[in-house]
């Protein structure tokens, strides 16, 4: 069960990085080739994975074919995503796929179509369900300490959207707009809480404060900065997403409540304490939360880290993924409906985008 796992990763921008570094801090697991199209990334891959010249490559069908890996992490930008893909299933490796799975719907369907029946290891990458306390706040909800869940409510106030190479992540086309891009985390978190279907989405948001003064290829980017999303859900849950892209100075960059018909519970990063308070008026203690086995942190609470620990471990033991492709699919396809609910002012079913 501990032999050694060869990496490949495609697309070795920042988010690459934290992904080499992850795996590189990992017993048994090791970066064995790297591809990306960009010269500065791919000498950015190669520092931080100490890899020979002969292990990186322009384009991902050569690290494909190379032979140097067994397993592959998809961290190319998002609207790149299905066409490499489907490629990476033509491979057979194992594998897994930074979030959005896609930008469109369909896009994201035909990924999990073509991974039907896979033999190896296909995961999802949404990290954001390792964060320690957010990973405790699902336990907690799922071992029923709140009740029946009726309401989540998801903050994220936090800065706006770093610079990427060819400034890509600036446009909706590129990204599949901000609540597809950003949001398909929370959008996952509230699906896997609530535990029913998603049924109607409600959203208000706009381009209000950022990037309004940029100028990419003679345009001006279009991703927007803030929004409100409501989901409704089939058994009668319903979440809510506030979201402001221009709130630097905030104490957390995500708070998540979870309130239910016994007791409420909230996550707090990255402070990284959870809180319960009861339906009697009363409040518990703060309760830090952290995970000893993070010897890696990154950008991320150590969330990559611990996401690459059990998929090195469904690959080792041949089990399923904890984070599937469906599931992947559901969170882009939320948000798909929150923009088209923007774009339209009106109410969205889930039944237009999803069977």
């Amino acid at each position: 069960m501990t032999q050694e796992v060869r990496y490949g990763v495609i697309g070795t921008g920042m988010m690459g990085i934290e992904h080499i570094e992850s795996i590189a801090a990992i017993d048994g697991a090791m970066v064995t080739a790297i591809s990306d199209p960009d010269a500065t990334s791919r000498h950015m891959g190669q520092q931080a994975s100490g890899i020979s010249d002969e292990a990186v490559f322009v384009g991902h069908t050569e690290l494909l074919a190379s032979g140097l890996v067994d397993a592959v992490v998809l961290v190319s930008p998002n609207h790149t995503h299905a066409a490499i893909l489907h490629d990476i299933i033509e491979s057979g490796l194992h594998f897994l796929t930074e979030k959005p799975l896609c930008t469109t719907v369909e896009d994201a369907l035909s990924v999990v179509e073509a991974a039907e029946g896979y033999a190896g290891v296909c995961w999802m990458g949404l990290e954001y369900r390792y964060k320690p306390p957010i990973a405790r706040l699902i336990e907690e909800v799922s071992d029923g300490a709140v009740g029946e869940v009726k309401m989540v409510s998801i903050r994220e106030h936090r800065f706006p959207f770093l610079p990427k190479v060819g400034s890509w992540n600036r446009f909706r086309r590129n990204t599949g707009g901000t609540l597809v891009e950003k949001c398909c985390h929370f959008f996952d978190l509230m699906n896997l809480m609530v535990g029913s279907k998603p049924v109607r989405v409600y959203a208000s948001g706009a381009q209000d404060v950022n990037h309004l003064d940029e100028v990419h290829d003679g345009k001006i980017p279009d991703i927007i900065d803030n929004a409100f999303v409501i989901v409704d859900y089939a058994n009668g849950a319903r979440g809510l997403l506030d979201l402001c892209m221009f709130s630097e100075g905030s104490k957390n960059e995500q708070e998540i409540s979870v309130v239910g018909s016994l007791a409420k519970v909230e996550a707090f990063v990255p402070e990284n304490f959870i809180r319960f308070s009861y339906r009697d008026g009363t409040s518990g203690a703060e309760i830090p939360v952290r995970d000893e086995r993070i010897t890696y942190a990154g950008l991320h609470e150590g969330a990559s880290f611990l996401e690459h620990l059990d998929f090195l471990d469904a690959i080792r033991r041949a089990t399923p993924p904890k984070v599937t492709l469906e599931e992947g699919f559901l969170s882009v396809a939320i948000g798909v409906a929150a923009h088209r609910s923007i774009d339209e002012q009106r109410p969205v079913l889930m039944s237009e985008l999803v069977e």
